[in-house]
């Protein structure tokens, strides 16, 4: 069985994570020099865990990250990545491979990709409903006892699939969404990780970009993820908004910023829990890390609690069809 202080040897003494997924893809243009000097940043500041996928930007990320990390020493660092999502050269969504021979050919790829001997977490990025997930976890098993992978990480499944895998092999951590708009893993997959002593890796922690003062609707890019995601549509997006009014005002009554407040409240739910801060310029990294300084009193918990319960948001987290790919959704 996994510790359940697990996420703390991963993480440090900075109890927080990087998402490096923007710098690539999903919300639009970003800019390559910037993207690496928020790596940078990151690492000085004391945060040790790099989170990415094989998929994102087919394979761009891997190599920026790969850049960034020149002459850093490579135990100083943390590097997980998701697999399985399968892409066309348009970047559209073909489904999910997470067979035993696919696991360990995208390892492959991403070993060298990384210019890295060994993944820390290595986890599929969704459960692949042709594949029985003991025959993935055991494949990525293979390539722990071969040193190519140090631990094994879950992502967006249910409560026994996650039994399921931690019976074949110790699993390190569920990555979930997880959010004040997002409460869904509270319903039992938390509890199922704490009596498992797995860790939770909680992205999305500001709803892509929602719980920000920053966020502005009409500068989406064309191929921006959110533009099409129902959170962000017409009627959807502008109830959100309203719902965030609580939390704008006791953020203004701190003098702290809605997405500090947002990620004090995630780091609040847990030791056990890593917020990722998908973070792409190194302003937005300095005001996520100015969250480490906001203590949430029992009261402002309790506001938060009573403002933001589970199924407040307007809109699903993903569209339909992305949704229908979640086992952690499932009864």
């Amino acid at each position: 069985m996994v510790s359940p202080g697990i996420m703390k040897h991963y993480t440090g003494a900075c109890p927080l994570g990087l998402g490096c997924m923007g710098m690539s893809d999903f919300y639009g243009p970003a800019d390559r020099a910037e993207s690496i000097a928020t790596i940078h940043a990151a690492l000085e500041a004391g945060m040790r865990m790099l989170d990415t996928g094989d998929f994102y930007g087919m394979g761009h990320n891997e190599l920026l990250i790969a850049e960034a990390l020149r002459g850093v020493t490579r135990d100083k660092v943390v590097l997980s990545v998701k697999f399985g999502a399968q892409r066309d050269p348009d970047g559209r969504w073909l489904g999910y491979d997470a067979s035993p021979v696919a696991v360990k050919t995208a390892l492959a790829y991403t070993l060298k990709r990384l210019n890295t001997d060994y993944i820390d977490i290595y986890r599929p990025a969704r459960l692949d409903p042709n594949v029985p997930i003991e025959d993935t976890v055991g494949a990525i098993a293979d390539m722990v006892k071969a040193g190519y992978v140090r631990a094994i990480g879950l992502s967006e499944v249910g409560r026994e699939t996650i039994q399921r895998a931690a019976q074949v092999h110790p699993i390190c951590d569920l990555q979930m969404e997880y959010s004040l708009l997002s409460r869904g893993v509270e319903r039992s997959l938390l509890r199922t990780c704490r009596e498992l002593g797995i860790g939770l890796t909680a992205y999305a922690v500001l709803s892509r970009g929602l719980i920000s003062d920053r966020w502005d609707v009409a500068k989406l890019a064309a191929r921006d993820f959110r533009s099409h995601s129902p959170r962000f549509q017409g009627p959807n997006e502008k109830r959100n908004r309203e719902i965030l009014e609580p939390l704008r005002g006791l953020a203004r009554s701190r003098g702290v910023t809605m997405a500090q407040m947002a990620i004090a409240w995630v780091l609040a739910r847990g030791n056990d829990i890593v917020p990722l801060i998908g973070a792409r310029t190194r302003e937005t990294l300095r005001e996520s890390l100015g969250a480490l300084a906001v203590t949430l009193s029992p009261a402002e918990l309790e506001v938060l609690d009573r403002a933001f319960p589970e199924g407040v948001a307007a809109g699903t987290r993903y569209g339909e069809p992305q949704m229908a790919h979640l086992d952690s959704e499932r009864p």
